[in-house]
Formats: structure tokens, sequence, C-alpha cells
């Protein structure tokens, strides 16, 4: 006959007690999206880097855990589809390519609309992000299409212009056809006879090809991941600046339904990730330029007196910015001033004074 002693039903509580998990662990499903595809610098390091650096930081506590669903290349939305997929709910986490909508986020412009600063991506991207985070307009603006703004990305060190024929320089693009993304398109003004054409980074390598146009703004890891020399074989290195192009952001309904724990790991890691893509760019920046080359492109240097007439003959698009925001009841005055302050403080003054009427 068995006998069971007190101490040994103590000794067995004790055991079950510890087998037990002490709470569960909570999963919680995210949907992101992006139209462009997985070989993308910033959507791969959205899957190298942001997505595995969630995960550990959750693990810490092991509260939750988030089960990811990845859709890019356009399986859910187009590049230019991201912001309204994540206004309707077709994604969960998002990264906007903001120079499709200047006219929803016309505060994104901001590095945009003050080309030829720097060409420091993570000098850009810190100052941009801290602007959001110090004046209400970027966040204002996607609060209006029904998202939650994380952080700023800036994915090249700067805008160069690829031609299917010989440039040597700024003189050049007189009177060419130019593809460009959206704001960029305006830096074209300047130059005498120079139309601008509007596309997308994943439609360049066609529209050149097909003489469609004849050149395209783009920068050089760019100009090498979407094999640009095959049709555009000459760089004519300007040096426009780096500009940010990439915001992540959440779904605002998805984003009130998520526990604190998780949302202040999202602001975190997405802005570790702002820095590392940044710095990324910078990076391959110069082993890129040299891949151009090496399958068959030509870099020619832009004289510094030739970049000075140049943005000395553009309008000045950056008054024109600010002037917008101050319209929509934005403080875009400061917002210039201060964007231009936090570049200078890093060491970086333009070849004009945008500020200045």
């Amino acid at each position: 006959m068995a006998h069971t002693t007190k101490s040994g039903l103590i000794a067995a509580a004790l055991a079950t007690c510890i087998a037990l998990p002490v709470m569960a662990q909570e999963k919680i499903s995210a949907v992101v999206i992006d139209g462009y595809p997985a070989r993308a610098l910033w959507v791969r390091e959205f899957t190298d880097f942001f997505i595995p650096e969630v995960d550990k930081r959750l693990a810490e506590t092991g509260n939750y855990q988030m089960e990811w669903q990845e859709n890019y290349g356009g399986s859910i939305v187009k590049p230019r589809g991201v912001l309204e997929g994540i206004q309707l709910g077709l994604g969960d986490i998002g990264i906007v390519t903001t120079i499709f909508h200047s006219s929803k986020l016309p505060s994104q412009g901001i590095a945009g609309s003050t080309p030829f600063v720097s060409s420091d991506a993570r000098a850009v991207a810190k100052a941009v992000d801290e602007i959001a985070r110090e004046f209400p307009a970027m966040n204002n603006e996607f609060e209006a299409q029904n998202q939650v703004y994380l952080a700023t990305g800036v994915v090249l060190d700067t805008y160069q212009i690829f031609c299917s024929s010989e440039v040597s320089s700024v003189a050049d693009l007189e009177g060419k056809k130019i593809a460009g993304a959206g704001l960029n398109l305006r830096y074209l003004e300047g130059i005498k006879d120079a139309a601008g054409v509007r596309g997308g980074l994943t439609d360049f390598y066609n529209m050149v090809q097909t003489g469609l146009v004849d050149c395209a703004m783009l920068w050089p890891e760019a100009a090498a991941t979407f094999k640009i020399a095959e049709v555009a074989p000459y760089m004519l290195q300007a040096d426009l600046g780096a500009v940010n192009t990439k915001t992540v952001t959440v779904n605002a309904g998805y984003w009130s339904g998520l526990p604190d724990e998780v949302k202040d790991v999202l602001r975190a890691v997405a802005i570790d990730y702002r820095n590392h893509v940044a710095s990324i760019a910078m990076d391959i920046a110069a082993a890129s330029k040299a891949a151009y080359i090496e399958a068959g492109g030509t870099i020619v240097e832009v004289s510094a007196e030739d970049r000075a007439v140049w943005a000395n003959s553009m309008p000045n698009i950056a008054q024109e910015w600010a002037e917008t925001l101050n319209a929509n009841g934005e403080q875009g005055t400061e917002m210039l001033s201060a964007y231009l302050a936090k570049l200078a403080d890093a060491g970086f003054s333009g070849v004009r004074d945008w500020t200045a009427n």
C-alpha cells in the first residue's frame, strides 16, 4: 500500500507550480506592407533588422510575441499605395514613400525642398525626425490619414542624374526629359527647357530604356540594385543631397489596440531602424559608385561653381514649402529654420541660403 507524506504532497505541488507558466504569452499579429520588392534596401532591412529587433526586445519580458506577415512587391499594394493601404487597414504597419504624397503630407518635403545642403543620410534622417517630434505638423498629417507616425527614414546619400547619353556638365541637361519621383522634379526648373517626368524607382529602367526619358534622378545604391548602368551609363555627380523618402507608420486603429509595452518597443526600434538604414546608405555609397562603374557606367563630377549656379537658378522651393505649411496652420517658417540649423550644427551648410527670400 502506497503512503504519501505531507512533505511529499508539498513537493509535488511546488513542482506543478514551477512547471506551469506564470502568465500565458500573448501573440499579436502584424501585417507589414510595402509596394517595393524585398530587395529594396529599406524593405530588406525591415526584414533583417526591424523585425528581429522588436522580437528580441519583447522576448526580454516574454509577455508578447509578434506574428509577422510581410507583404512586399505589390502583393497587397503598389509603391504609391502604402499610405492608403495603411489608412484602410490593408496593412497594420507600413513604410510610406512620402514623396508620392506631397499634397497629403506636405511637411514630409522638408529635406526635398532644401537641395544642395547635405549628402549625409544620417544627419538628414536625425534632423527630420527631430523636427517631427518638436513640431506637430508631420504627426498631424499622418493622423489625418488614420495613421500613427513612428520614424522618418533616409535611404539615399544623395540624388544624382543618370543619363542614357554622355553628359559632362549641368548645361548638357538642357532640353532633356528627366524622370523623378515627385518634389525633386522641381530641381529641374532652373535648367533651360528641361522637362520633368514623374515616375517611380521601379519604373526608371524601362522609362530610360524605351526613350520615354533621357535621364533619371536616383541614387547610386538604387542604380546598382536596379541595374541602371545598363540603360543610363552616364552619371552626373551633382550631389543634390539626401532626402527623407520613407516613413514607418501604423494604422491608428491597430495602434490603439496594442499593449503599451509593444508600443514602446515599436517606437524605440523605429528610431534605431532610422539610424541603421541611414548608416547603411552611407556605408554603401562609395561601393555603389564603384559597382556602377564596374557595370559600365561613367561618373562626371559637377564643379562647385556649377552646383551654385544650378541652386541659385531654382525657384526658392524651400520658402514655397514653408508658406504652404504656414497656410495650413503649421509652423512652416520655424520648421525650415530649425531644420537648417540642425544641419548647420552637424557641419552642413548649403550653397544657397534657403531661408532668404
